[in-house]
């Protein structure tokens, strides 16, 4: 998907894909690693629980490291994996706030961060961040968040007309605009900051349901049974 690529361009930050347990997010996150270990050099880290896509190293080297088996715990195995020095790091879930803290840790010092987490949307995505974090802390979490976001795609599993499921999409990539709406708490703008920012690569997951209709790939009902707006299905 083009709008990924732009996103996988960047090389720092941290990216996020979320959605509910099936939504297909280890798919996600493997195809894009697969396009980065075919187009460019680099030190790749997994940290895994379990391993579901094996990679073999092609431009990249890749180490992928499962959880249970060889780590206790995603914490632990971040730390470690910080000091073989990767430029990309995929943590699978952000399950905690140590976790989440050494992700966004990893992202402000140069590293590209890949992680996931079970909301439903970009500003949920957010506010889950920041509400792990006591009182204290969350003004300068919101502004490491807003200084090394790249992007957040949140995606559901649909059916396809004639069989098979494919995707549908949220994506909200980290712009001047929203790491602004990020950095003063204004998580309940981001929505329409998504909807007018179809020229940096964003969508809602409205827009990208009713381009599927368009192209027959999924009906009007299963459509309406994801939208935010069910009106605009009816």
């Amino acid at each position: 998907l083009p709008q990924f690529r732009k996103v996988l361009e960047q090389p720092h930050g941290i990216l996020l894909v979320t959605g509910p347990t099936g939504s297909g997010k280890s798919t996600t996150l493997a195809a894009m690693i697969d396009h980065i270990n075919k187009n460019e050099y680099g030190h790749i880290l997994t940290v895994e629980d379990p391993i579901e896509f094996v990679h073999t190293s092609q431009k990249c080297l890749i180490n992928q490291r499962e959880v249970h088996r060889d780590t206790h715990g995603f914490n632990e195995a971040l730390r470690s994996a910080l000091r073989e020095d990767p430029d990309i790091i995929l943590v699978g879930e952000l399950r905690d706030l140590e976790t989440i803290r050494l992700a966004l840790t990893a992202a402000e010092t140069g590293h590209l961060v890949f992680g996931t987490l079970h909301t439903s949307s970009a500003a949920k995505t957010i506010d889950r961040i920041i509400d792990v974090f006591p009182a204290g802390e969350k003004p300068m979490v919101r502004s490491m968040l807003s200084e090394s976001l790249r992007a957040v795609i949140s995606q559901a599993l649909l059916k396809k007309v004639g069989g098979g499921r494919t995707a549908a999409w949220e994506i909200m990539v980290g712009t001047p605009a929203i790491r602004n709406l990020i950095r003063e708490d204004k998580v309940a703008q981001m929505y329409s900051a998504i909807q007018t920012g179809q020229q940096m690569g964003m969508m809602t997951l409205d827009q990208h349901l009713q381009d599927l209709v368009k192209r027959s790939l999924i009906t009007r009902n299963q459509a309406r049974e994801y939208a935010k707006d069910k009106r605009i299905f009816e």
